[in-house]
């Protein structure tokens, strides 16, 4: 019985979590800066302040993402390095598969909207993304 109720209420909770639909993903374009990772373990790392923040690219299920390095007059130091990405869902999730010469890896997107992201990666380490808002000293 106890079993029971506990696959009730973890079904219930799965009902209730909203979920990502492709139109959502297009959120995915534009600067993101981290804000905190979550550890498997419970703990977790905040980030206040970053000197790098991740550019996405995303049309049509696939992408690229770099890093790049805001500056105070509104623009970005970047260089040639990109990560292309292909997006997949499997089992009602959507993942974004990574794949260079050296390795392959893939990470789930656990939230999208307009100024939050919530990527996973196989680890159970969780990356909370906030929408980069640029510092403009020209005004």
């Amino acid at each position: 019985m106890r079993k029971q109720i506990s696959l009730i209420l973890f079904l219930s909770f799965l009902a209730c979590s909203e979920k990502i639909s492709v139109s959502d993903l297009n959120h995915i374009n534009g600067y993101w800066e981290i804000e905190e990772v979550k550890f498997p373990d419970g703990g977790s790392k905040e980030y206040n302040v970053n000197v790098t923040i991740d550019y996405f690219e995303y049309n049509n299920m696939k992408g690229f993402r770099k890093k790049v390095q805001p500056t105070f007059d509104g623009t970005y130091n970047t260089s040639s390095d990109a990560e292309s990405y292909q997006i997949n869902e499997r089992d009602g999730f959507f993942w974004m598969s990574y794949q260079n010469d050296l390795s392959s890896w893939e990470e789930q997107i656990t939230e999208i909207t307009k100024s939050n992201m919530v990527l996973k990666n196989k680890e159970g380490l969780s990356y909370h993304y906030r929408r980069f808002q640029p510092i403009n000293a020209k005004e």
